[in-house]
């Protein structure tokens, strides 16, 4: 683990190809130069940590790009395959099956990205592991049963905004995608669990599943004894139907800071390896169905061992990029269709311009303060 006082390095690559230089030898030759072959892959099961793209949304990274790490994993000899957790959020990827069609229909198959993929968390979002970290949040983070056994991490992050956490990088990716919906809950609220009861239908699913005898249905309707539960999230992770819900969200910053401590149980005795795709940079989170217009050029690709680096020099080549027209930060300069107007935003903070109640920099302090990584970093173009 680095000391804060050290540099980390963040290899970084941008998108120019030639005939014989495509966008595949690109990135293998980034990785490669960062130090990926460092790693003794040799018979170990490699947990490839990417999102399989939320469906309607078309800001995912490429099967393409994927099948080219998973290569470059069984060249080393690693036994990889391809990974992310179920959502908290009723939608397309809440459940394995549901999640499993999401990856198919987007690509993330053994033929396309060339490695099987497993959902994490499991079934229904119950499979995972507490890896005790001594967080000051989160103690012991509900890890996704198969990225806590793996034996080696490599984390594929499409680095864009988030109205919650600012923007979305390696240390989310790593942190609120690895998690399992109990642990998802833990990182997004900071109370229990509440009943919907216009959306429940007493089926006792939650009943069944809640590990403290928490929840109870009565007259058909599931009612929670808040004396008993934890908040684990289970009824949440468990009910098809929106009736168990988050109640109450974290701010910006205390969930920044869990989502580190998340991270760092993710990678925790086990090496890993972070690379981030600054590309379809959109305003908002991947989960949602739907990507809006991306805020700036699409910029490149960048490689580290460190996510903390790398997640700071990815949000400085955004800060240092012209923002485009016809987004959301154009929308906010009131620029007419023309351009007329148009603020290219150079050297500004674009995701706080977006989300200007977020505070993405508690993540990455609080990162460097826990030994996930350092902020200081050398930036090597290749």
């Amino acid at each position: 683990m680095k000391t804060i006082m050290e540099q980390s390095k963040v290899f970084f690559t941008d998108l120019r190809t030639t005939p014989g230089n495509d966008l595949m030898k690109k990135l293998e030759r980034l990785v490669r130069r960062a130090g990926i072959a460092d790693i003794d892959f040799k018979d170990k099961f490699t947990a490839i940590k990417i999102h399989f793209g939320e469906p309607g949304n078309l800001a995912y990274i490429r099967p393409n790009y994927a099948a080219r790490i998973v290569d470059v994993v069984r060249s080393l000899g690693g036994k990889p395959f391809l990974t992310d957790a179920n959502t908290l959020y009723s939608g397309g990827r809440s459940n394995a099956v549901d999640h499993l069609d999401a990856a198919m229909e987007n690509g993330f198959n053994r033929i396309s990205a060339h490695a099987d993929v497993i959902i994490a968390d499991g079934l229904k979002g119950t499979d995972f592991k507490e890896v005790p970290c001594g967080g000051e949040y989160c103690p012991s983070p509900k890890i996704g049963a198969a990225i806590a056994d793996a034996d080696i991490v490599i984390s594929m992050n499409h680095f864009k905004g988030h109205e919650q956490s600012g923007f979305g990088g390696a240390l989310k990716n790593l942190g609120m995608g690895s998690a399992s919906v109990g642990g998802k809950l833990e990182l997004h609220s900071s109370s229990q669990p509440q009943i919907n009861a216009d959306n429940c239908i007493g089926c006792r699913i939650c009943e069944k599943y809640c590990r403290h005898d928490a929840v109870k249905v009565v007259e058909g309707l599931a009612v929670i004894d808040y004396h008993k539960c934890v908040g684990c999230g289970q009824c949440v992770a468990v009910c098809q139907k929106s009736a168990a819900v988050v109640k109450d969200y974290d701010t910006s910053e205390v969930l920044n800071r869990k989502i580190a401590e998340y991270a760092l149980a993710v990678v925790k005795d086990k090496p890993s390896f972070h690379i981030s795709f600054i590309m379809n940079v959109s305003p908002n989170c991947d989960c949602w169905n739907h990507n809006d217009a991306a805020i700036v050029p699409d910029l490149g690709i960048a490689a580290s061992f460190d996510p903390v680096a790398l997640d700071c020099a990815c949000a400085d080549l955004v800060k240092a990029a012209p923002s485009l027209v016809g987004n959301a930060i154009s929308d906010k300069d009131h620029v007419h269709e023309c351009g007329c107007g148009h603020h290219h935003h150079k050297g500004e903070d674009k995701f706080r311009l977006v989300h200007p109640d977020t505070n993405w920099e508690a993540g990455v302090e609080y990162g460097e303060k826990i030994g996930l990584g350092t902020r200081s970093y050398e930036l090597v173009k290749i």
